[in-house]
């Protein structure tokens, strides 16, 4: 292929592929438009669900379904997929009484959910739907129905499904961060859920990596500077935690304090009149990553864990974030 032939296909494929996310882009923004009560009362519905969200659908449906119930499940709400084709089969065991039926299809027509739907009213579960007319058979048998507003297919011959696809998509994953919105689903919630791989590292807590016990460098505040300075070499933390009389924590001794008190008295002085008052601390439950952030923000090296009533239960050194990140 000539370099020209080649820069002419090159050109006309950024202009197809532009045509294309455009043409998605707009339908997105007419979806976001068309929202009404139905969102609210569609979010209501699965929040008050006793049981699971069950999805199904046919074919492109089934696909945007299957990760649609994977984001559910990893946000809080307990979620599967079911398939259509095999729910005839053996797998409407899997619907219970107390869950509610999420289905997909665009056309709303799709004959495959008809077993799931009419096992779903024998039930007499609540039957949520997605589909692009409000006047097909799924959404005139649905409980509740969000009809998708009128898009074009961004395949050229108009029948690939790739625009009501990513708009469906989108809805889903709307529902879904609507829902544990509401739900007040925590960063620590969903570290269980995803314990493993990049976001299980970012979603480690402080506990997990502390300094605990007789390795946390920690100082009366009555003892002289002469003993800390012995205590902040022996630890290498590069600082000591002051504690008052109910050895909560009052103060910290950095390097820095030592350079700003320096003078022929500093080793007679106490912990009390040199440490600097209200340091920076983190609970046990904090996330590695929020500990980083706060590490790089404050320019400091070392952090002290205190529990509820301020006593102290660890301390975190900069690399021990920098471990986390590496392990």
């Amino acid at each position: 292929m000539s370099s020209a032939l080649a820069q002419h296909v090159s050109v006309s494929s950024q202009s197809i592929a532009k045509d294309v996310i455009l043409t998605e882009s707009k339908a997105l923004q007419a979806l976001a438009a068309s929202l009404n009560n139905s969102f609210d009362q569609a979010v209501d519905l699965i929040r008050q669900t006793e049981g699971r969200l069950i999805i199904s659908g046919m074919g492109k449906s089934g696909h945007i379904g299957r990760k649609i119930a994977a984001t559910f499940a990893s946000t809080g709400q307990p979620a599967l997929f079911l398939h259509a084709a095999e729910a005839g089969h053996g797998d409407l065991g899997m619907i219970a009484k107390g869950d509610t039926i999420l289905l997909i299809s665009y056309s709303g027509e799709a004959h495959e959910l008809t077993t799931i739907l009419d096992y779903s009213r024998r039930l007499s579960l609540p039957i949520l739907s997605i589909t692009g007319r409000d006047s097909s058979t799924l959404a005139r048998l649905s409980t509740l129905s969000l009809i998708l507003p009128p898009m074009q297919e961004a395949c050229p011959m108009g029948l690939a499904p790739t625009t009501s696809t990513t708009v469906t998509l989108a809805l889903g994953d709307a529902l879904a961060v609507a829902l544990l919105s509401l739900r007040g689903f925590s960063k620590q919630q969903f570290h269980i859920f995803h314990p493993g791989g990049n976001l299980g590292k970012q979603l480690r807590r402080v506990t997990d990596f502390m300094h605990q016990g007789s390795r946390i460098p920690l100082v009366p505040k009555d003892m002289l500077m002469g003993e800390c300075l012995v205590k902040m070499t022996a630890y290498g933390f590069g600082c000591v935690g002051v504690l008052d009389d109910q050895s909560r924590l009052v103060g910290i001794i950095t390097d820095g304090d030592l350079r700003r008190h320096m003078h022929p008295n500093l080793l007679m002085q106490t912990a009390k009149e040199v440490m600097t008052k209200g340091p920076i601390t983190l609970t046990p439950d904090c996330l590695m990553s929020d500990a980083l952030a706060i590490f790089e923000r404050k320019s400091i090296t070392s952090v002290f864990i205190v529990d509820n009533n301020q006593e102290v239960c660890g301390i975190l050194h900069v690399h021990d974030c920098l471990r986390n990140h590496a392990t």
